[in-house]
């Protein structure tokens, strides 16, 4: 078993600066977590203490059943894929993959099996022979990863991999890390910045902000009922419409404009209305519509405009006939209701 339990996890700095403020997380053996948040949200820095590269100012970090605040990194058993790929340049990729093995006194032959094995699973036997710097982009993350698997660990901690590779290698490889997580069996920590590779990649997604954790849950849990107006703006592409709005009688209007009705059992007074843009819909009695500019996908439609002077972006058919003058509007199912002041999600009933 190779769980990992973070509970009251804290870290703080020189002069008081708290990165990461009270994390409580429990990551299942076997599960894939993702640690998403804008920069300097602490994800790295909680990264970071669960590998032991960083010391843990309050709480614990248990992994396995076993308490590792004061656990070498060498001794936690866990395997990590940093950014930079982090490869012995004057070694060949069968030496990198190698190495680790070698230092911890592992037999010749089980590191030949088990760099064989590593190599065939992410199809770089071909290259065993060569150095890094005969090697793509993609090629050099497999070689990390791979260095990562021979060693058998309890756990992967994956440090932003993909962020120096193209957005096409992006695409491929966090499909290839899926898969192998998967057939691998092995608990998976892994850093991003990058929604989509949160939505993509994830059992649950952890969003961070400013230290603190916003929300836990599922990917489409957390896309499809956000906790807050953070976790609203930061996952999904395009960001959730976030508008100021009235509630009163059931009825929702933006600067006068009514935009959604039937809100039954919801407080009249001034609500945060989210919008994700595939909800919003052309419609003849909706809100006015004022069309500022349109983005051209292919397979579809994104178009910029404004209700009562606030920004809403509508996702709609490229098929779709557009006019100067448009009305929009949202199913009252669809909305999504925060509360003005903290931001929080209202239940609509």
């Amino acid at each position: 078993m190779s769980a990992i339990a973070i509970a009251a996890v804290s870290k703080v700095y020189a002069g008081g600066v708290k990165a990461v403020s009270d994390v409580d997380l429990d990551i299942a053996d076997g599960e894939f977590i993702v640690l998403v948040g804008p920069s300097g949200c602490g994800k790295s820095t909680l990264l970071r203490m669960i590998a032991g590269l960083e010391t843990i100012s309050a709480g614990t970090v248990s992994i396995a059943g076993q308490v590792v605040n004061n656990v070498d990194p060498a001794a936690r058993n866990i395997a990590m894929v940093f950014q930079n790929y982090a490869l012995y340049p004057h070694m060949t990729v069968f030496d990198n993959l190698a190495y680790g093995l070698r230092n911890r006194g592992v037999p010749r032959a089980e590191i030949a099996a088990r760099v064989a094995e590593a190599a065939r699973m992410l199809e770089i036997e071909p290259f065993l022979t060569r150095k890094p710097k005969q090697l793509s982009g993609g090629q050099r993350q497999r070689v990390a990863m791979g260095r990562a698997i021979v060693r058998q660990p309890a756990a992967f901690l994956f440090d932003e991999p993909l962020s120096n590779l193209d957005a096409k290698l992006r695409v491929s490889m966090r499909g290839e890390i899926r898969q192998l997580q998967r057939r691998l069996g092995v608990t998976s920590v892994y850093v991003t910045h990058d929604q989509l590779e949160a939505m993509t990649l994830a059992d649950r997604i952890v969003v961070l902000n400013g230290g603190r954790i916003e929300q836990v849950g599922k990917p489409l849990e957390v896309y499809h009922s956000p906790a807050s107006t953070f976790v609203a703006g930061f996952i999904g592409s395009p960001a959730m419409n976030l508008a100021t709005a009235e509630v009163s009688g059931g009825r929702l209007t933006i600067g006068g404009a009514e935009l959604a009705e039937g809100l039954v059992g919801l407080a009249d007074g001034r609500v945060t209305v989210g919008l994700r843009a595939e909800d919003v819909v052309p419609a003849a009695a909706g809100a006015p519509f004022a069309i500022r500019y349109v983005e051209e996908l292919g397979s579809g439609r994104l178009v910029h405009g404004s209700v009562a002077g606030q920004h809403i972006t509508m996702a709609i058919s490229p098929d779709w006939p557009l006019a100067d003058a448009m009305r929009v509007a949202v199913a009252a199912e669809r909305l999504h209701v925060f509360d003005a002041a903290t931001g929080r999600r209202i239940a609509c009933p």
